[in-house]
């Protein structure tokens, strides 16, 4: 039975559905055949189903799926969900790096929503919520992946359905503040960003009369992901510091001055200035937020999506409600 009420269990089973993902594409590329294929296993042992392979039509390559829950008669859970679609990370491997790291780029640019996976994945989504109902289905994705379920998610989370939405070391790019050892100092510069960014945020508001993003960063705080980072890890690491420091602004009385600044970006405002709207990815209003605290001894089991169905890892979970 998929123990929803369970969090480790829910973390596991995201996990290795996404993993099943990553070995259907690996497979693809080195043809296996028979008792070769490796991938059933992932989802199989959490009575779940392979029903669609999502195939990027830019080089054939599997970056999704489409998972329906089928358990046995004796053990029906109504909890559970009824789909579940899962994306991949970066596989760097010759026959998917060049497109993976193009996507990858589109994440920093702010444009992955032009990307056509993601227009395929976003097509995949609504169709699964038109047939199912959203109640009943949870993204899920690691790296590059978790970038196309939090797009997905927010997209969806505007109309005002709200998906259930695993995210396993999703990307924020920006300067590693997190990385500073000194706690005085890392606060410093947070709080000096955090200023200017809410101070052209103002200087625009007073030029188009409010920010872009206002609107649909408040139609966001409803939707609340559950997200999964590592302190080792550089590429997600910030989200750490991008909630903890909104509580700390909070607590010292600036808290208007965060909510201006939490949901923009300064380079994404400089953009905007110039008449190109852009509204920066990785930032999100709510979220359920895990910090796995066990130490990584380098880079790759840091950002390894591993870790996240390992039952001895020291997970700290804080929950971060926009207001």
């Amino acid at each position: 039975m998929l123990k929803r009420n369970c969090q480790h269990h829910r973390r596991s089973v995201a996990a290795s559905l996404v993993q099943g993902v990553y070995v259907l594409e690996c497979e693809r590329q080195q043809n296996h055949q028979g008792s070769e294929v490796l991938a059933p296993p992932w989802w199989e042992f959490f009575h779940f189903e392979l029903i669609r392979k999502l195939v990027d039509d830019a080089d054939s390559s599997f970056f999704g799926a489409i998972y329906e829950f089928k358990p046995p008669a004796s053990n029906q859970d109504s909890n559970a969900p009824k789909f579940v679609i899962a994306f991949r990370g970066t596989i760097t491997k010759k026959e998917s790096l060049t497109r993976d790291l193009t996507l990858d780029l589109h994440i920093i640019q702010n444009c992955l929503h032009r990307s056509s996976r993601f227009e395929i994945a976003m097509q995949a989504v609504r169709n699964v919520v038109s047939a199912a109902g959203s109640s009943n289905i949870w993204l899920a994705g690691h790296s590059l992946g978790s970038a196309m379920a939090t797009l997905a998610g927010k997209n969806m989370a505007k109309m005002g359905i709200l998906l259930e939405t695993f995210l396993f070391n999703p990307p924020f790019f920006s300067a590693p503040i997190e990385r500073i050892k000194y706690k005085n100092v890392k606060q410093g510069i947070r709080i000096a960003s955090s200023l200017i960014t809410a101070g052209l945020s103002v200087a625009l508001t007073a030029h188009h009369g409010k920010p872009v993003s206002e609107d649909s960063f408040a139609l966001l705080s409803s939707w609340i992901p559950n997200l999964f980072v590592n302190p080792g890890d550089h590429i997600c690491s910030e989200y750490i510091g991008y909630f903890e420091h909104r509580r700390n602004m909070e607590e010292i009385g600036a808290g208007y001055i965060e909510r201006l600044a939490t949901q923009n970006s300064i380079g994404d405002l400089f953009l905007t200035a110039f008449g190109k709207e852009s509204e920066p990815l990785h930032l999100l209003p709510s979220a359920n937020l895990t910090v796995n605290l066990s130490p990584s001894p380098d880079f790759r089991n840091a950002h390894g999506l591993h870790q996240w169905w390992k039952p001895d890892q020291h997970l700290q979970s804080k929950q971060y409600i926009y207001r």
